[in-house]
């Protein structure tokens, strides 16, 4: 029998979405009556719309809700309360998924941009789920997009360290809470058409079980980018900070930054089986496409979550990568690489193989 003590095992994966949904017709039903843009300004939006190819995303309120202006007070109390819910959800249905109890989990991960609870959502999960009193915690709020894979990335260097351990990291995010209607920027703009709610999770065991192995991670920070792409807390809360030129620096520093992180194990692109990318928008997915040089058969997963989801910010690479740890059949030996974006301006990766 193969010895496989060592290995630091993605065990599984869950997802869950709240109940209201949101086409991308109906976006652009709202978008003339909510904003007060017109004329040609109103046009390139509904353009933008049409080819971000988001086809619908998930809310907790129905829109009606979203768009109506309410207290930052009562915003925050309604990110703590969906939170837990999502958070509560995905946990459950990922142990299940591992075959695992509450008892067995030694760390829990938890990262969220889109809102702020102390204490944080894992104290809570912890007394509602029956985690042991001396789990290890570690909540982390300002990595954004970055943050599914960074959490991935820190749950395995736990586990280096404990090699016997299980950590259970969760994403949740509720970006329509960060809803702004007086704020015309184009990056508000296109954050309405693009950023959709949702929660993800995965377990990270050092124990033996199946599943893609962590063999390596790093992390990058873009110099000079520090206005690339973030937050602005103000007094109605949380107002999106994100440039146009994202796309391009990611364009212009993927290839050379992901072929010297394969490099340090003699791994080329054309050796990866799993492409697990963060979908932060069809231009991004493009760019990667090209500088990689990958088909659409590589990037699928990406393209799907962005379509039925949108944009989870850091739950977006584990939407990913549960698509393809559950409807890819992946051989013994096979490689993948998931990397995500995020504030900084900033790029967590990590190189998995499939055991």
């Amino acid at each position: 029998m193969e010895d496989r003590r060592g290995d630091i095992t993605i065990a599984a994966t869950a997802t869950a979405v709240p109940p209201h949904s949101i086409g991308y017709e109906e976006v652009k039903s709202y978008m003339g009556q909510v904003f007060s843009i017109e004329g040609s300004r109103l046009d390139a939006m509904m353009a933008v719309i049409d080819n971000s190819q988001v086809k619908q995303r998930y809310c907790v309120h129905p829109v009606d809700t979203i768009i109506r202006p309410r207290p930052l007070s009562q915003i925050s109390r309604e990110y703590q309360e969906h939170s837990i819910q999502l958070g509560r959800k995905v946990a459950v249905d990922c142990l299940k998924n591992a075959g695992m109890t509450p008892q067995e989990i030694d760390m829990i991960i938890t990262v969220s941009c889109t809102g702020v609870m102390i204490p944080s959502l894992d104290a809570y999960l912890i007394n509602d789920l029956g985690f042991r009193q001396n789990v290890r915690r570690l909540p982390i709020t300002e990595l954004g997009c970055a943050a599914g894979a960074a959490a991935v990335a820190r749950a395995s260097d736990f586990i280096r360290a404990f090699p016997d351990s299980a950590v259970l990291v969760i994403a949740v995010e509720i970006p329509s809470l960060t809803f702004q209607r007086d704020n015309l920027t184009q990056a508000n703009l296109i954050s309405t058409v693009l950023f959709g709610d949702g929660a993800a999770a995965a377990i990270v065991t050092g124990r033996s079980l199946q599943g893609p192995q962590v063999l390596d991670t790093d992390s990058f920070l873009f110099p000079h980018s520090l206005d690339a792409m973030g937050f602005d807390l103000k007094e109605t809360g949380f107002h999106i900070v994100l440039s146009k030129d994202v796309p391009q620096l990611i364009r212009d520093h993927i290839k050379g930054l992901l072929c010297r992180f394969l490099a340090r194990h003699d791994l080329k692109t054309d050796q990866i089986s799993a492409f697990i990318l963060h979908p932060g928008g069809q231009k991004l997915l493009l760019y990667i496409e090209d500088e990689l040089g990958l088909s659409r058969g590589d990037t699928q997963f990406s393209w799907d979550v962005l379509r039925e989801y949108g944009n989870l910010s850091s739950a977006s690479v584990l939407f990913v990568l549960h698509e393809w740890m559950t409807k890819r059949s992946m051989a013994s030996g096979d490689y993948g690489l998931m990397a995500a974006f995020g504030p900084g301006f900033s790029a967590e990766m990590l190189l998995l193989r499939w055991a």
